[in-house]
This record gives structure tokens, sequence and C-alpha cells, in this order.
């Protein structure tokens, strides 16, 4: 890694500048020196042993990547570089708010007029869809997914004399309704057992297999139609059944339910693998198995590479880009940090279809690329994290007991229709 990156989370803005300023950059609106391409991405976003490569040298072109990996409120960081029009990097990552960027998609290059369309047929359509603008400019490329399954304890199951094999335990939930009444037989066999760790869980994974969010292209806020107002209430019936843990995200709470045996089934994201089980409970090892979610599939994270208007060498980043999001090298990103490729061709790599130990030997991928390949896609709009706060914050009074349901779900539409007005998107 070039040392003046390295270092320049450690020196602040001021500092930072200042080196910039010495670098013998031609323009103080390019982060970097000539000879190399600035890349902002957060910590655990891209494969550490891929980004030493191009360190050394981008393949395809003549440049070199000078790579930082922001820590903090990263998204802050990357809109107050792009509001100011200075020192801003040549490429920056961006998570699953995409959206969220759409209105400075002016400060960055239409990837097809790169050559982006070259490799369309490569990525799923879904994924491919979110990085471009309401106004048709490619503003975004595909990283990685983040499809769901249902995760469950297969001992657990056992001892409650339910069926245990993915294929089983799928049918015998195929939707919501019948998932929650598995819960109910697993609670009954075994006491304290739990299907989800919050209510905000429910909703927000319910919402990720929906087609449509809370808004639409032309600006119109849906938030309050029946599609939410059902995911809404399902949540609530799942807490009312006494089937989540009350274990907020954040709160300590949150790894102790998987830690304390308590959660035994979770609808979760690819990623949940890891930062939950594997990491709260490895001496489950062996006991966790993977089958297709109760609802149909759905996508929760994933992220995306962007070229900025400031860019050194807008065909080198272009290179740099195809050649670190091709299907082999996403195959090499999911071995770490875990991220899913977003090629449906890397679903064959035996890199991905090796069996999994702590998943029972388990061929997990095999789960995850149906999801991924069937997830119906859906508009994010930019102001869906807008909308989600409030929505979020009421669906835990509703589950700490601090309001009724009807009356948390006026406040929560009240405090949407404020903030969206606030912000002048209605």
């Amino acid at each position: 890694m070039v040392v003046s990156r390295r270092k320049f989370l450690g020196l602040g803005a001021g500092g930072a500048a200042a080196v910039a300023g010495l670098s013998g950059c031609g323009s103080r609106s390019s982060l970097g020196a000539a000879d190399e391409l600035s890349m902002w991405c957060w910590t655990g976003s891209v494969n550490d042993s891929l980004i030493a490569t191009a360190e050394k040298g981008i393949p395809g072109a003549t440049k070199k990547l000078a790579m930082t990996r922001i820590g903090g409120d990263y998204k802050t960081k990357v809109l107050t570089s792009l509001a100011g029009k200075s020192l801003v990097p040549d490429i920056i990552g961006i998570n699953d708010d995409v959206a969220t960027y759409f209105p400075n998609a002016d400060q960055f290059h239409d990837l097809r007029e790169l050559g982006a369309g070259k490799v369309e047929s490569e990525y799923l359509p879904w994924k491919w869809k979110l990085g471009i603008t309401p106004e048709n400019k490619m503003m975004a490329f595909p990283m990685d997914t983040g499809p769901t399954a249902l995760f469950y304890r297969r001992d657990v199951f056992e001892k409650a004399g339910l069926p245990t094999e993915p294929a089983d335990v799928a049918a015998a939930a195929p939707d919501w309704n019948r998932y929650i009444e598995l819960g109910k037989k697993l609670k009954q066999a075994v006491p304290g057992s739990v299907i989800t760790d919050n209510i905000t869980s429910v909703f927000d994974y319910a919402l990720s297999q929906l087609p449509k969010r809370w808004m639409t292209k032309d600006g119109q806020y849906i938030g309050a139609d029946e599609h939410i107002k059902n995911a809404w209430d399902l949540a609530i019936r799942v807490v009312k059944e006494g089937l989540s843990a009350n274990a907020q995200g954040g709160s300590t709470d949150a790894n102790a339910v998987i830690t304390n045996g308590r959660l035994v089934a979770f609808m979760g994201a690819v990623w949940w693998a890891q930062l939950g089980p594997k990491n709260a409970a490895p001496k489950t090892k062996g006991n966790w198995r993977v089958t297709a979610a109760p609802g149909g599939p759905g996508n929760r994270g994933g992220s995306f590479l962007a070229i900025t208007k400031y860019c050194k060498d807008p065909e080198a980043a272009m290179a740099f880009i195809t050649w670190l999001e091709s299907s082999k090298n996403q195959a090499q990103s999911f071995l770490d940090p875990v991220l899913f490729p977003s090629t449906p061709a890397s679903y064959t790599d035996p890199r991905l279809t090796a069996p999994d130990p702590f998943f029972g030997g388990q061929r997990i991928v095999d789960v995850f690329a149906e999801s991924a390949k069937k997830y119906p896609g859906a508009y994010f709009s930019p102001y869906d994290t807008i909308i989600r706060t409030p929505i979020a914050a009421e669906l835990v009074n509703v589950e700490i007991g601090s309001k009724s349901s009807d009356q948390a779900w006026k406040d929560a539409q009240h405090q949407v229709d404020r903030e969206l007005t606030r912000v002048g998107a209605i």
C-alpha cells in the first residue's frame, strides 16, 4: 500500500490537504499523484490481496492504485468531499444506499460511456439496474450482493420434532404465516426459543422480498400503502406471538441471543453467517443449516464502485473496476471478506461450492445463489433512509410496549411526511 495513503486518515482533514498539496497533483480537485488512481472504501469492502496487486500496477492500465480505507461515518466523508469539489478520490466505493448519491450524479462519470455495457451480461440484471439513476445514467458498477435465506439450528429442530433437512424445512415454511406457526411449535417444545432478534429485523427482511419499497421512480411516496402496512403488521404479529427476543440492533443482547441459544432460526442475508453464528456462537459449529427463506428470495446489502468526474484517468479506472469485479475475482472476494458475488458465473467456482463445516458440510452457496438469481429487484430512492428511520423507531416503540400499533403507525407516517416535506421530496 502507498505509504502516503496509509497515513491519510491519521493526518486529519488539514494534514491530508497538506499532503495532497505537496503531491505534485496538477489539480486540487483530484486526490493523489499523477501516476496513481486514488480510491476510497471502508474496511471489509474489498479483498486485500487483489488490492495489493493493483497497488503494484492495475492490470490492463498504466496506473497503480492508492487505496484508503475510511473509518467512521464513511458516507458523510465522501459527500463532504464531493460538496467541496476538492481532494476528491478518483474511485469511490458506495454501499447499498447507492440511491442517496443520485442527487450528486453530475459529479460522476456515466460508466456506459466508458464501456461498462460490454460486460453487462455477466452481472445480475437487478443489481446492474440499481446503479442507474432515474435519468438513465449508470453512476455505479456492481460489486457484491446480500441475498437472503433462512438460517436454522438443525439440532433444536430435531429436538422439537420438526423437519431437519433444508428441503424439508423450506417445504414446512414456504411463507411467513407457516414460518410463524413453525416458530410457535419450536417455542412450545423448547421454551425460550425465538425466530428473530427484534421487530425491525422481521420488517426489514419482509421488505427485502418485495418488488417495490418506499417511493416510485417518479417521486411518489408509497410508504403508507398496503405492501408496507402488511410488512408492519407481520413484524408486530411475530412480537405478539412471543417469537422475538427484543434484542435491538447495536445492543449487547443482539449477539447474546445467538450465544445463549435462544435464536434458533433467523431470516438473514448471506453476511449474517459470519456476523451471527460464526462470530457469536462458534461452539454451535455443525448445528446450523440454511434453506430457502419463507416468503421468497430477498436481498439486503451489497455495494458498488463509482468513478468521479475528477478522475485523472477514467479509462484506467474502468479497467480496474472491471478487473476487480470480474467473476473470478468476485469469487476470491467471497472467501475474504465474505462478499457474495453479483456475477452468476462465480456461483459454480470451486472456491464457493466447497462444503462449509460450520453448516454441517452443506453447500450454502447453492441456497444463496438461487436467492440472488430469483430476487425480483425493487427501486431504491434517495430518501429511503429518511423514510425508514421513523418507521423503525416506531416499530421499536411497539415492541417495548410504549405505543399501540395503530398509534405508532400514525406517528411514523406523520414523521415521514414532515421529513420528506423538509427535504423537498414531496
